[in-house]
């Protein structure tokens, strides 16, 4: 056997070198990293076989010493597959396979060593050490950004080393079995929440290692490794606990698996969700079986369980209701060819963020409704409950992650409004006037083209379109009011209104900045906002003027001076040229066409504080405008959407969660939140910077001097 064992080593070893001679001459980083991931595997190795040559040595089982041959045959095989034959993933698939396969027969081994064998023991040890290189070459493949991630739920080595341990634990009694395969799932269900950066991952880590050590090996009744345990467990959960840190994916990009399931297969996977669910409450009523304190503890199961199903039927509408406004967001992402990041512009033009808001407050009232059926029903004694409990936890805590993440990434949603009104000329009674006709082809190829760069905008940021008016003969107040005000009443399709309104202008205004409309009327910058305050009320929106026009820059100053409400005005001046044969005259137009360039174009080169610009952009904010949050989910705006969506005998816990019985409260930081808003704000007033981000994919610019 000595020999054999040898011979193994030796040709492993010699292949190995060879490897290394073919690949790199010279040892890198990267290769002493990755050889420090060969040697917690070899580690692995020796551990498994000599824990099996211990165990074989004391119960001299024939299965014993056919498993220890094909510990020594499986590696050289996957060895030989992976250095002469090419098959990489083949060979590497095998030995996690094999080696979840031995974690778990060594972890339930009926007839363990004794305390006193050396062998058992240092076996022990090396198991413990295997995970501390593991952990350590894990650790420095990210900190020297050699770790190529890509978004996964979980590797192929994770999965096959719970399919190898599941496959072992087949050699448990039936109901043991099924636990294990379990807790199994359970296991790469906080896996998959760490991996996620889901915000109940690392209390579902704690409780799933607290309750698992403590409670589930010991309600199994059969001797365990816990060594070969925690070996197991270890070498899993590095990878996902390390990404909860190091992982630089966005939160779209760490969901990716799951967003780009084909929308039948989202669907369908509601279906072993219930499934679980049902079964968990099923579990749960088992305890009714005990028949002490009968008078306490049925009426108690009673109205926990009916809160937990309507509270668990909420939670399977959103979830489907999820489904559907991502099917539809990525059908319109698909149309227009955008990837990731397009789909996050189109989840927050669709309203996503106030559907993720509310659905998390739901989601966790499911989650709170699961702990209280738990606590209530808690049946130490059974595997197959703790296991349950254990898999339906990370479960709702994922989904709770998800919206969660999505509400608190994704912007809020955005509408525009665009008047083009092509005249130039105003009489002295302020009364706009037509160009001469010799003009009037350019006037119009320049307000068409200024059109289409503005849909292009509204289009590219997925901003909803209201409308986009042109007209070559004026507007008159009557009918500019009418449309304004329409516009400032717009809402979601969810109910609340949009979080931003942009209002884009372009054509003549007076020297004090109003607009010049027909009929002599001019419109001023206080009577829109007046509108504005009728229509917006208490709701926080914000409303951001762009303006292609003559004399924008007092508009840019008045709304410096605004209190009360979130404004923000984006101007610009067109300077005179002093060499027109050098360079053309800027005319109306121009800043559209640079400033929507800029906004759509990531590689765009305009440069809005270079010297010796023709165009110059300004914008003005009112004093309050960097207080503005999204708006976030009211009592109100919960009851209408369990109107909406849900049916009637859910209306308990609907308004439970819509009294603000789940709102956050107040704390001592608040003070701390107002001093840092009022700083901000002036810094905001007194240090404007070059470009001011809206939040909504584009942004505000100003040049060096205007």
């Amino acid at each position: 056997m000595c020999r054999f064992l040898r011979y193994c080593v030796s040709h492993c070893l010699r292949a190995a070198m060879t490897r290394l001679e073919d690949v790199n001459a010279e040892v890198s980083v990267w290769s002493s990293v990755r050889w420090l991931g060969y040697l917690s595997r070899l580690n692995l190795l020796v551990a498994l076989c000599l824990g099996l040559y211990a165990r074989w040595e004391t119960t001299a089982e024939t299965t014993l010493l056919v498993v220890f041959v094909l510990t020594l045959i499986v590696p050289a095989v996957a060895s030989v597959s992976h250095c002469f034959t090419g098959a990489e993933r083949l060979g590497l698939g095998g030995l996690h396979l094999w080696f979840g396969f031995l974690l778990g027969l060594q972890g339930f081994l009926d007839s363990p060593a004794p305390q006193g064998d050396a062998k058992a023991r240092a076996a022990n040890y090396l198991l413990l050490a295997s995970v501390g290189s593991r952990t350590l070459a894990a650790l420095l493949e990210r900190l020297l950004g050699l770790a190529g991630c890509r978004p996964a739920f979980l590797t192929s080595a994770e999965r096959l080393e719970l399919v190898g341990f599941a496959v072992a634990s087949t050699a448990l009694p039936v109901r043991d079995s099924v636990s294990v395969m379990v807790l199994l799932a359970a296991l790469a269900a906080v896996m998959v929440a760490l991996r996620m950066k889901a915000c109940m991952a690392l209390p579902n880590l704690l409780c799933f290692g607290g309750v698992a050590g403590a409670l589930f090996f010991e309600s199994l009744h059969v001797p365990i490794n816990p060594f070969a345990l925690a070996c197991f467990f270890g070498r899993l959960v590095c990878d996902p606990l390390l990404d909860v840190c190091f992982s630089g994916h966005s939160v779209t990009e760490r969901w990716q698996p799951f967003l780009a399931w084909p929308a039948p297969w989202r669907r369908l996977s509601l279906l072993p969700l219930t499934a679980v669910e049902v079964t968990f409450i099923g579990l749960a009523a088992q305890k009714l079986r005990d028949l002490d304190r009968w008078y306490l503890t049925i009426p108690a199961f009673v109205v926990c369980a009916f809160f937990w199903a309507a509270s668990h039927m909420v939670f399977v509408i959103t979830v489907w209701g999820f489904h559907t406004k991502l099917s539809e967001c990525r059908r319109l992402c698909s149309s227009q060819g955008s990837g990731v990041s397009g789909l996050n512009k189109v989840m927050a033009s669709k309203g996503m963020r106030h559907f993720c808001l509310i659905s998390e407050r739901l989601v966790m009232f499911s989650l709170l409704s699961t702990v209280a059926v738990a606590a209530l029903c808690w049946q130490a004694s059974s595997s197959v409950f703790v296991s349950v409990f254990l898999l339906v936890l990370p479960l709702e805590s994922l989904f709770h992650g998800l919206f969660h993440e999505l509400g608190n990434s994704l912007g809020g949603t955005c509408v525009g409004y665009a008047v083009v009104i092509p005249t130039n000329f105003c009489s002295l009674d302020g009364q706009p006037m037509l160009l001469p006709p010799s003009q009037v082809h350019d006037l119009n190829e320049r307000s068409t083209g200024m059109l289409n760069k503005i849909q292009r905008f509204f289009a590219y940021h997925f901003i909803e379109t209201f409308g986009c008016d042109y007209s070559s003969s004026g507007v008159t107040k009557e009918a500019l009011q009418a449309k304004i005000t329409a516009f400032f009443e717009l809402h979601t399709a969810d109910g609340p209104r949009h979080d931003t309104y942009v209002v884009f202008y372009s054509g003549h205004s007076h020297r004090s900045g109003e607009w010049a409309l027909a009929g002599g009327d001019s419109l001023h910058l206080d009577q829109i906002l007046e509108w504005w305050r009728e229509r917006n009320g208490s709701f926080c929106s914000r409303l951001i003027f762009v303006l292609d026009c003559d004399n924008s820059l007092p508009w840019v100053n008045e709304v410096q001076k605004v209190e009360g409400l979130y404004v923000a005005v984006q101007g610009a001046t067109l300077m005179q040229v002093t060499d027109v044969e050098q360079q053309d005259p800027p005319q109306l137009g121009d800043f559209t066409s640079q400033w929507v360039e800029y906004n759509c174009n990531s590689n765009s080169n305009i440069q809005w504080s270079e010297r010796g610009r023709a165009v110059l952009a300004t914008y003005g904010i009112s004093k309050y405008w960097s207080d503005y949050t999204l708006h976030l989910p009211t009592g109100s705006d919960v009851t209408n959407y369990w109107s909406m969506f849900f049916p009637r005998v859910t209306y308990p816990v609907v308004r439970l969660v819509a009294g603000g019985w789940l709102s956050e409260s107040l704390n001592g930081l608040e003070l701390c939140g107002r001093v840092l808003r009022y700083l901000k704000r002036l810094k905001l007033n007194w240090y404007p910077p070059a470009t001011l981000d809206t939040g909504q994919g584009f942004k505000l610019v100003r040049s060096y001097k205007i």
